[in-house]
Order: C-alpha cells, then structure tokens, then sequence
C-alpha cells in the first residue's frame, strides 16, 4: 500500500490542476482538502462499527469494493472539460530534474523546508493524542476516538476557510505554522481532556491552513511543466516526514511525557514561521514601519503564485 501511495498521492494532487482553472486552483486544492478531511472524521467511526459487526476481512474487502466507485467517476469525467497543460516525455533523470528545479528556486525551497520540519516533528497527531489520552487523562480508546474526530473538524473548517480566500498569501502561510506551534504548546499544558478538545479545534483549523497554503503555492508557482515532479517532492515530504518524526516523538513521549513530546511539535511550527520570515527578509526584503499609529509591512513583489 506504501508502494502504491508513492505513485498515486502525486498524481491525484497534481490532478487538482487539471479540473480546475489557474485562478481557481487554490480553491480546489482547499476543497479536495475539505472532502478528505471530512472522510477522515466519518471514516474511523463507520469501521469501528462495521468491525465490531462483521470482523476486519469484510472491512477490508468492503473498503477495496468501494474503490469501484472512484473508477466508475473517473470513467465518466468528461475529459474535453479539463485543463489539460502540456507536459514534457518521460526521461531518465526527471526527477533529478525537479530536485535542480526546487533547488533554484528559493521561494520553492523555502515551503518545503517548512513543510519538511512541520510535518516530521509536528503532525504526530496518533502519537500526542494516544499518549495525552491514556496517560495523562486516563482515559481509553473512546475518547480518543473523540478527540481525533474533534481535530478532524478544526481540519474541516481550515480547509474551507482556506477555499474562501482567492489565492494563497506569505502571511497565511506563516500564520499558519505560528499559529500551529502556539496550538500545540497551549494543548500541552492543558488540564482536562475538555479544554485539551477545545485547543484541538485551533490545531486543526492551523495545520489544515498551513497544509493547504503550502500545496496552493507550491503548484501555483511551478511551471507546468514540473508541477508533477515537484509535487512528487512535496508528498514525499508530507507522507515520509512524519515517519521519520514519530521514533523521536515516541521516544520523547515515552521518557518524559506526551506534554514534552508536544512541546517538540510547537517548536517545529514556530522554526517554520521562522523560516518563512527569513525568506521574507532575505529575498523579499521585508520592511516594517509605523504609519499612524499602526505597524505596516511592505514586500518586494514575488514569482507568480509564490512565497
């Protein structure tokens, strides 16, 4: 499944680009956002039932039947209707191509090191969730259960708070990471699994609007031409990161507790909106005033769609 996901996540995002528009293009991965993250708040509470119903084989066999589905949509999109972009032949070395690509261009490389350092220390959500529901509330698999599907709806309200925006902007994207690292480190040192549910909410709505800023500029900003091998990149990023991550985290948790454990995922989110500010001052040229009374910040203009 692993194997398969390396091929099909960067095709389906990529995808995105070609039912919609240019100018809509962020719009639509803010939605396809939306309907992944709302499966993913129905999802684990459908197969807890079914699997206390039927067992786990016909889950899985029902979960493999249901991709008939998916198929039969694809089979009857009307394909004069999409907006086919001109992509280059396969050859060796393309995706070498796409690491010289993202390596010249700063404002590229930026969102991924972003990405790269939230998405390996800070969404280890399985992790901080589990471990701040059974050690420090005492509580089991129930509440846990209620707590990932009250994140999943902070991820819902993001994204579609994302969807109303008419393009991604610098500032929601470090918004976005600051704002997650001040989630986690409030949710650590919350009292009771209520207030820890409430801060939650914020987490989602956060992460979801960094997640979904990142993936909106990075494909606005990319040629066509390399919008897949760069978007290969980017969920490499996004599915490997948090793998490498949770070891650490784990470990983190498991010797001095989940609190510190979600201590390492606030710094990430506050490194990152660092990151992105460094970007701002170095080839931005990021200049803050006063002007009456009120701070005003001025840029340099960017590469289209970029940071």
């Amino acid at each position: 499944l692993g194997c398969v996901a390396a091929f099909d996540a960067p095709a389906r995002q990529t995808f995105v680009s070609d039912l919609v528009a240019e100018e809509d293009l962020s719009n639509a991965v803010a939605l396809n956002s939306t309907s992944f993250n709302a499966a993913r708040m129905i999802g684990p509470a459908t197969s807890g039932i079914l699997l206390g119903m039927m067992g786990s084989g016909w889950v899985f066999l029902l979960n493999a039947a249901s991709f008939a589905s998916v198929i039969v949509a694809l089979m009857m999109m009307r394909v004069k209707d999409l907006h086919l972009r001109n992509r280059p032949a396969r050859a060796r070395g393309s995706l070498a191509e796409g690491f010289r690509y993202v390596r010249s261009r700063p404002d590229i490389r930026t969102v991924l090191v972003m990405f790269f350092l939230i998405g390996t220390f800070g969404f280890n959500f399985p992790i901080y969730i589990s471990t701040m529901s059974v050690t420090v509330f005492h509580a089991g698999a129930g509440q846990y259960g209620i707590l990932t599907s009250v994140m999943a709806v902070g991820s819902i309200i993001g994204a579609l708070l994302a969807a109303r925006r008419a393009g991604p902007r610098q500032r929601l994207l470090l918004a976005g990471a600051a704002m997650f690292g001040l989630g986690l480190g409030l949710a650590s040192v919350m009292p009771n699994s209520w207030f820890f549910g409430l801060v939650l909410v914020l987490v989602g709505i956060s992460a979801q609007t960094f997640s979904t800023t990142a993936n909106s500029i990075v494909q606005l900003s990319t040629e066509p031409a390399m919008r897949g091998r760069v978007m290969a990149i980017l969920l490499a990023i996004a599915m490997g990161g948090t793998p490498l991550g949770a070891p650490i985290v784990g470990w983190v948790a498991d010797h001095f507790g989940p609190r510190w454990a979600m201590g390492i995922g606030a710094a990430s989110g506050v490194a990152a909106a660092l990151v992105g500010l460094r970007y701002l001052v170095r080839h931005r040229h990021l200049k803050v005033r006063v002007d009456s009374g009120r701070l005003r910040f001025t840029l340099d203009s960017a590469p289209s769609g970029g940071l």
